[in-house]
């Protein structure tokens, strides 16, 4: 097996990984209140870092950075992690998996939208119909438009999400195409802000319940596992991948969710739901080689 072979091997497994986490999050929810799942996964998540920046002298680099740094990435970790996290684990509790994995997939569309006037990036016509495809293809999802008010609350929040993730995409490419910090010193410190001011609010807001066996183990699995080390060894797969590729393989996590979610937790999609979210994939797909190649 090549190098080339194995990276690639490799980054489908993240990805497989990460859709699992759909998974136990909607079987988690069950016991476990959303916002405190989501502060608990990426606080642990953290917790288990902490120890590899300081083995490769990480917080060296961060202790040398300027105030004014050290806000960017305050503002990364606050969006990337409370805002956006927060909102999907908060999606899921009111919505179907496929349908929270269809709406966060319009960030890889809204990312360039947002490049233009924050990053002076520009857009080709491929990129413009691409997301012209991937807005096609959740109308045909979603239509006839008849959201229940739950899911609409649902909505509401997944899309403040996207916006969120959307923006913190913007801003860690500005944090790092800077190069004054490694990766992984980057990863830690925005993880280290947002997950202590995720878990506040869901321990304030929602509160820290007498946990289950099992409900320990889905968030210890999560944090460990799907989140510590899926992060690892994506970062390692990036040596050998060209971009482009990566944003391929990334792209097979929309089909990936709705499968699991049909095989694990019931959730079914009829003919027009599958095309949708064909559509969609191949309008992402579009912006992302374009972007990337």
């Amino acid at each position: 097996m090549t190098a080339h072979t194995r990276a690639a091997l490799q980054a489908l497994f993240v990805t497989l990984l990460w859709s699992t986490s759909w998974v136990l999050i909607k079987l988690g929810l069950d016991d476990i209140p959303a916002l405190t799942f989501a502060g608990l996964r990426y606080m642990l998540a953290f917790l288990c870092l902490l120890p590899v920046a300081w083995r490769s002298g990480q917080f060296a680099a961060l202790r040398r950075l300027p105030r004014a740094d050290w806000g960017r990435l305050a503002a990364l970790g606050l969006l990337f992690y409370t805002v956006t996290q927060g909102a999907q684990f908060l999606g899921l509790a009111r919505l179907p998996a496929a349908t929270v994995s269809l709406l966060l997939s319009f960030s890889a569309a809204l990312v360039p939208l947002l490049g233009m006037p924050l990053l002076g990036e520009t857009l080709t016509r491929a990129q413009w119909g691409g997301i012209a495809v991937y807005l096609g293809g959740a109308l045909a999802y979603f239509y006839p438009v008849a959201i229940p008010e739950r899911q609409a609350t649902g909505l509401a929040i997944v899309l403040g999400g996207v916006l969120a993730a959307s923006l913190s995409t913007v801003l860690g490419r500005d944090v790092n195409r800077a190069e004054t910090l490694p990766a992984l010193a980057v990863t830690v410190a925005s993880m280290g802000v947002g997950s202590v001011v995720l878990l506040g609010a869901g321990v304030v807001a929602q509160g820290l319940p007498a946990l289950s066996v099992q409900s320990w183990l889905i968030i210890l699995w999560l944090a460990v596992t799907n989140t510590a080390f899926a992060f690892t060894l994506w970062n390692h797969t990036q040596r050998t991948l060209p971009a482009a590729e990566t944003g391929i393989i990334n792209n097979t996590m929309l089909i990936q969710i709705a499968v699991l979610a049909w095989a694990f937790l019931g959730e079914t999609l009829n003919a027009r739901e599958i095309a949708g979210l064909a559509l969609a994939a191949t309008g992402t797909l579009l912006v992302q080689l374009r972007r990337q190649g």
